[in-house]
């Protein structure tokens, strides 16, 4: 009897342990995943436009991405999207159709051009809102502060009525 008290202990422990590792990082969804999820309850996206060669983008991933506050809003406030501006899926998006572009070594997919109006560089970031009406193109790298003040400009809803450059979080500890 004691070591079935013991297994359960550990099992539960591990389960605990999988929980609070899963809320430690941020819950990255495919594009489709995302939409789906997004039918059944609409939210703001925030898309990840990176390579698989990006040094900056796999910076970004293990510093910017791994803070528990960015974490937090990541996976609360949005549906957070890593889309791979090489990849060759089409995709089927607000009744239009989107393709990889093959060009010599590299090529780009139609979206992540769509998504940045053409303005596109790793990384980079786009926000949408429930409607899927752009709210932020936002490239290069950015430290935690700087992607936690853009994100709290969605969570605000401050683009409803001022631009990102005069937006001042009204405080969440990251950013003053």
């Amino acid at each position: 009897m004691n070591h079935l008290y013991q297994s359960l202990l550990v099992l539960i422990l591990c389960l605990v342990s999988l929980s609070v590792s899963s809320q430690n990082k941020v819950e990255w969804l495919s594009w489709d995943d995302a939409i789906s999820q997004h039918k059944q309850n609409p939210k703001k996206l925030y898309i990840d436009i990176y390579t698989e060669w990006c040094g900056w983008c796999k910076k970004m991933d293990k510093s910017t991405f791994t803070d528990p506050g960015i974490v937090e809003l990541l996976n609360t406030e949005y549906y957070p999207i890593k889309f791979d501006a090489e990849q060759s899926q089409t995709i089927q998006f607000n009744g239009h159709e989107f393709i990889y572009r093959p060009n010599g070594k590299r090529g780009v997919h139609e979206l992540a051009i769509s998504l940045t109006n053409s303005q596109l560089t790793y990384p980079s970031f786009v926000m949408l809102d429930e409607t899927f009406a752009r709210i932020l193109i936002s490239p290069g790298y950015k430290d935690a502060d700087g992607v936690m003040k853009e994100l709290l400009f969605g969570v605000d809803e401050a683009y409803k009525h001022s631009s990102f450059e005069d937006y001042k979080p009204l405080s969440r500890n990251k950013v003053d």
